[in-house]
Formats: C-alpha cells, structure tokens, sequence
C-alpha cells in the first residue's frame, strides 16, 4: 500500500498537482481512518488529503484508476482458421498471429504513464505556444504567482524553537508562563517570539511594443495571475507611454481581464521608449508604489529614446525600490549578448537578469522573488 500511494503521488505530481510529504503522510492517516478493502471509501479518503484544487480532481482519477483500480481483462483471441474476409470486420486486436505491442509500435508512440503535457511546455518558447498550450500554462502561472517577496515587520510572531534562544528573537513571557504552569511553576520550557514578514510591495512593468509581441500575451497573463493572487501587486504596461493596468487586470475570468488590458493600452504593438516610460512611472506614480517595492521589468531592451534618459531613471527606480529585476526574453538565447544602447544603459542598475521566454524562466522569477526575505 505504501509503494502504491507513493506511485500515486509521483503520478499526480507529473500532471502537475502540488503532492509532497505532508500530503502523502495525510494520506497514509486517512486510509487507516477507514477501511482501505472498500475502494470507494478509500477512494474519498485520498482525493480529500491529495487534491486541494478543483483542477486536480482529473489528475487524481486518473492516477486512481491507474494504481488502484482492476486492471481490464484481456480481449478474447478469435477463433483459428480466419479468412481474409473475417480478418476485416474483426476488431485487429483479435486477429491472430498479430501481437498487440507490434500493433502499438507500428500506430501510435509509447509514452510513459508519468508523462506530462505541462513538462513539455516548461522549457518550450512562448512564441511557439498554440491556444490550447497557451490555456495549459495559465494553470502553472496560477501556482508560480503565489511565490511573493517579503520583508520584516515590527511585529513578532510565536517562534517554533523551545530552549536556546533563535536568533533574533526575544522571550515570550506570557507562553513560558503558561508552560510553567505544568512544572509547578518553575519555568523550564521556554517560550519565544520572533521578527514576523509581512509581503513586500511588487510592481511588475510590462513591454507591449511590436518587438515583445510573441511574449507579451503570456507575459500578461503571468501579471493577471500575479494582481488576482495577493494585495499590493501593481500592473503597468508601455510601448510609447506607461499605462496603469492594475484595475483591468483584476477578476476572475482572465480572458475578460487580459481584454480590458489590451483595450487601455493604446499603443500596443507600437514603438518603444522606455525611459519615457519609467520617467512616467517614478514621477506620476511613485507615492503609489512606496519606497522598498521590488520592481520587476519584462521587456527585450529595444529603445528608440535617448538612452541617457533610460539611464537617468533606471537609476532613480533602483534607488528606491528594494529590487530591480529584468526579464529579457532574447536572453535565452545562447549567442546573446547585451549590445543594444538600451540594455547597455540598464543593466548597471538592475539587481537580477533573467530570461522571460518560457515557464522555466518564470519558475526561475518565482523562486528569486520567494528569496527575497530582507
């Protein structure tokens, strides 16, 4: 039973459902919860403890129907002695001398049972997307936009250490007086309290020109899932001029969302100025976004405005946001080199260069972003 629930869990974890230990040991507690000979009851128990999203009920069925569930009897092997003609209105399966794996070698490619379509897309270009892979990788930015940066606050929280003291931290009077209660009052076990994080402010600056087409839909959409997953997420969007996109982006159908995005940015598909651009964001819109926000810019780094401008003010936003991240999608290309007065401008400045071309470069932004704890 062991290997079969850890099966299951490798199985579900490739279709792209968050599985891990804790799960898997709440699992192993729901099945001695009931009778694990009744495949119902036991089927309940682990959608329970494994599926936490309605999107995950297909994964766990189908993972449940492939290790728990009776395998199908064979097909009945026709008669001996078949002409031609019998050949024909038979099922192939049921003719002889023809064995099942040829026919599966000779139809269709094997897959794996662990294979996943969302495996697939991970490293695969944005350009390349269809609509359907388009629709899959929304699911993955869902999960990837709950990695948020923090910083700490005044604030203390309950610390989980006992005895020596954390660092940082000071003593929990009130908890260590309360645990003195069960040795007569002499306080052996004690309490602490720690600094607590509170989520730090995130800014993401999008690049809609002509020259970010393939990737800004995707982009987009990893910003929707971003503004529809926490508070203090703000949403802009520029070509020639900066718009703020933080209002449409918001709600629960992201089609509509990214609609009413495209439809106020009206110079989509345009040129590019980014120093204009951010010289609108620090000026305009700088007491809404505070001072220690992490800024995160998506764009390939072709300006036609003066790059001293663009200089000026990435230095300005560097000053006063806690990090400034640059995804560049041309960076995944092996050849690429930074050569553009744009980025030669910018990149003294930014804190993180990263590729924004596939999931794996936006994994790569979500596990920079979950680092960010100062």
């Amino acid at each position: 039973m062991t290997g079969r629930l850890t099966l299951l869990a490798a199985t579900m974890r490739a279709a792209g459902v968050r599985v891990g230990v804790g799960e898997l040991l709440s699992a192993h507690r729901a099945l001695s919860a009931v009778d694990p000979v009744d495949r119902e009851a036991a089927y309940f128990a682990l959608r329970a403890t494994l599926c936490s999203r309605r999107e995950d009920l297909a994964a766990f069925d189908a993972a449940f129907a492939e290790w728990f569930l009776p395998a199908r009897p064979p097909a009945p092997e026709a008669p001996p002695g078949l002409d031609e003609v019998a050949k024909l209105v038979l099922p192939r399966t049921a003719v002889p001398g023809v064995s099942r794996a040829a026919e599966i070698e000779a139809d269709a490619d094997v897959v794996p049972s662990a294979w996943s379509d969302v495996e697939l897309l991970r490293d695969k270009d944005f350009a390349d997307y269809t609509d359907a892979e388009r629709r899959r990788a929304r699911q993955v930015m869902r999960r990837l936009a709950e990695a948020a940066p923090a910083r700490p606050c005044r604030r203390t929280r309950r610390s989980g250490r006992r005895g020596a003291a954390p660092r940082g931290a000071r003593l929990d009077l009130r908890a260590t007086m309360r645990a003195s209660m069960r040795t007569v009052g002499d306080p052996f076990e004690r309490h602490w309290r720690e600094p607590g994080e509170r989520p730090r402010p995130l800014v993401l600056v999008c690049d809609v020109s002509g020259s970010m087409e393939p990737y800004a839909r995707m982009l987009l959409a990893y910003m929707q899932a971003c503004v529809a997953a926490r508070r203090r997420v703000e949403a802009f969007v520029f070509g020639t001029r900066l718009t703020r996109v933080t209002a449409e982006l918001r709600g629960r159908d992201p089609d509509a969302a990214l609609e009413r995005a495209a439809g106020a940015a009206r110079d989509w598909s345009g040129g590019t100025r980014i120093g204009e651009a951010l010289a609108t964001l620090n000026r305009e819109h700088g007491r809404r976004l505070g001072r220690g926000a992490v800024v995160v810019l998506l764009s390939d780094g072709w300006d036609r405005g003066d790059p001293r401008v663009l200089e000026q003010e990435v230095a300005r936003l560097a000053r006063c946001s806690n990090r400034l991240i640059w995804l560049n999608p041309l960076k995944a290309h092996p050849d690429y080199e930074p050569l553009t007065r744009g980025m030669q401008a910018a990149l003294p400045h930014v804190d993180h260069f990263l590729a924004g071309n596939s999931l794996a470069s936006l994994e790569e932004l979500a596990s920079t972003l979950a680092g960010l704890t100062e």
